[in-house]
């Protein structure tokens, strides 16, 4: 991927700050990840007090990420407004059809949306960047009918260069590991049960306490599939880490435990869509 010259990326960043002064006021949709940190960051520098951070908590959100965005939030001098959001409770989020992420993002937005009208606010904003745009999303659906802005999409962000401004802007988030919701652990069609996601995110926290910092634990009933960096696939396969993993996967209620040995990439699960599109028997997703 080519790196975009110091004055292109200096571009993009005032476009930012230009979209978020037209809105005047906002909403921002802030989780603690590197995306939504920095659009808050910056929303907030725009324009002082008229920016808000809204954080939701929910079993879909491993606990340690959500304590972590709160503390962010306060070290940041963010004003932050803290809801809970009850994925679990609608049929069509938990039976985790490929449309799962737009249940889920329509029930946020809306009450980000009355959080908004409450508060005086122009504008709900969510953390969606232009790599979004080549991605399968259909919380962007969700997003597009409610009318949320996603600024950072707009001024033409990526991933990389949201990472490259944060570092210049100080945030601790430039280099955070992607995240994304429990239930994305879990092959579409598979319930999404509270069980499920609390043995995920312990799996998941055993392998970051042992220094992997890009985990996924895709969770296939009894088997667990562990997605690590390709190049930490040595460690993890060393002979004392392999058995320590197995063992307290399996303790968790695993009974396989493997390890996907094309690493970490980000919508793995999203691979069976991509064979039903090949063979006509999907929509036109990743």
């Amino acid at each position: 991927m080519e790196t975009p010259s110091r004055d292109a990326l200096q571009e993009k960043y005032e476009r930012l700050k230009d979209a978020l002064r037209q809105m005047g006021s906002a909403l921002v949709a802030y989780s603690g990840g590197a995306d939504s940190t920095f659009l808050m960051k910056v929303a907030r520098d725009v324009l002082g007090n008229r920016a808000v951070a809204v954080l939701a908590d929910s079993e879909i959100h491993p606990p340690s990420e959500t304590e972590a965005a709160r503390e962010l939030a306060r070290a940041l001098g963010f004003r932050l407004i803290d809801i809970h959001t009850d994925e679990l409770s609608n049929p069509a989020f938990a039976r985790n059809d490929p449309d799962r992420c737009y249940h889920c993002k329509i029930e946020l937005l809306r009450k980000l949306k009355q959080i908004a009208a409450e508060e005086g606010l122009g504008w709900v904003a969510h953390g969606a960047n232009a790599d979004d745009l080549h991605d399968y999303r259909p919380g962007q659906k969700a997003a597009e009918e409610l009318a949320v802005r996603a600024p950072l999409q707009e001024a033409g962000l990526t991933k990389a260069e949201i990472r490259s401004l944060s570092k210049q802007l100080g945030l601790p988030t430039w280099d955070k590991a992607s995240s994304a919701c429990l239930a994305s652990r879990l092959p579409y069609g598979m319930q999404i049960t509270p069980q499920a996601l609390r043995q995920i995110d312990e799996a998941e926290k055993l392998l970051r306490s042992l220094g992997f910092q890009q985990v996924r634990v895709r969770h296939h009933g009894t088997v667990a599939r562990i997605e690590i960096e390709a190049e930490e696939l040595p460690r993890l396969l060393s002979p004392d880490l392999r058995k320590l993993v197995a063992d307290r996967l399996k303790g968790l209620g695993y009974l396989y435990v493997t390890v996907d040995i094309e690493g970490y990439r980000t919508g793995s699960m999203n691979a069976v869509l991509q064979t039903q599109e090949r063979h006509g028997e999907g929509p036109g997703e990743r």
